[in-house]
């Protein structure tokens, strides 16, 4: 199965508590003004590789404690992210995933798109909503405008609304 990927970070700590591998896919069809990933709106750019390719390249080092999907848009090649969530939580790795769309919207798709459906169901947290410049806040943790949610997908699939992350050991205001 191919992915198409804009890059790979083998090491972060800003996309998530901890240090993490970080997967920014290509292609974004929000094109949020003032987007900090601008370069991966392009649905054609980018470079495609296998979703195997991924997994070989998850972290072997004990101090990288989880996985990130960022955009680009995650959701618009969520059968093969997945997959690879799937791969890093064998591994235990935390995952988190970034979207342009809300939970709300997702958990309606994923009634008719299965993909949908399993990138939610290995996702623990849930970075959810357009990025929006007139509400952008860099005293945030882990997101950059007012109007984004951290949630935990296990949580909120439970309960079939949004429910949001709380980790004593993070900030998230």
């Amino acid at each position: 199965m191919q992915i198409r990927l804009a890059g790979i970070v083998k090491e972060s700590v800003v996309d998530g508590p901890g240090i993490r591998m970080v997967v920014f896919v290509q292609g974004c069809p929000h094109h949020c003004p003032g987007c900090h990933n601008e370069n991966t709106q392009d649905p054609s750019g980018g470079y495609l590789t296998t979703v195997q390719e991924v997994i070989d390249q998850l972290p072997s080092n004990p101090l990288v404690t989880g996985l990130t999907f960022s955009g680009g848009e995650p959701f618009l090649q969520a059968g093969a992210l997945a997959v690879i969530g799937k791969a890093a939580k064998q591994r235990s790795l935390s995952v988190f995933t970034y979207t342009g769309f809300v939970f709300e919207t997702l958990l309606e798709q994923s009634r008719n798109y299965p993909d949908i459906a399993a990138l939610l169901a290995i996702t623990d947290v849930l970075i959810d909503g357009p990025f929006l410049l007139e509400q952008r806040d860099i005293s945030l943790a882990f997101r950059g405008s007012g109007n984004q949610r951290l949630l935990d997908v296990p949580a909120s699939l439970r309960q079939g609304k949004a429910v949001e992350w709380t980790d004593p050991a993070w900030s998230t205001d």
